[in-house]
């Protein structure tokens, strides 16, 4: 008995999947001043003007609020940098991510 060789591939089966999504969080604290809150979320998470002072409003009174959803790197980059910019200036101003 001879052995056949066949021209047909059998397909694998890839199982895509949208990537997960994280939160940022922003927490409020008595030190980090509003103006500096409003420039964070203006520069880093790309608000404009009015909805970022609507968000630090929210943040001050609720203690803390919800600036973006991402995914896992982009969320971490951002709460990182923003961070970092909050230390440069001497604020201790919390960010961080929680999964959606």
């Amino acid at each position: 008995m001879t052995k056949v060789e066949s021209s047909i591939r059998e397909r694998q089966r890839t199982d895509l999947r949208e990537p997960r999504r994280y939160k940022v969080i922003i927490y409020n604290d008595d030190f980090t001043t509003m103006e500096f809150v409003v420039m964070i979320l203006i520069r880093v998470f790309h608000k404009s003007e009015s909805e970022a002072e609507q968000l630090m409003m929210q943040v001050h009174h609720s203690g803390q609020g919800v600036v973006g959803i991402y995914t896992y790197d982009v969320a971490q980059s951002k709460v990182q940098l923003a961070t970092g910019m909050a230390r440069e200036e001497g604020f201790p101003l919390r960010l961080g991510c929680v999964p959606e």
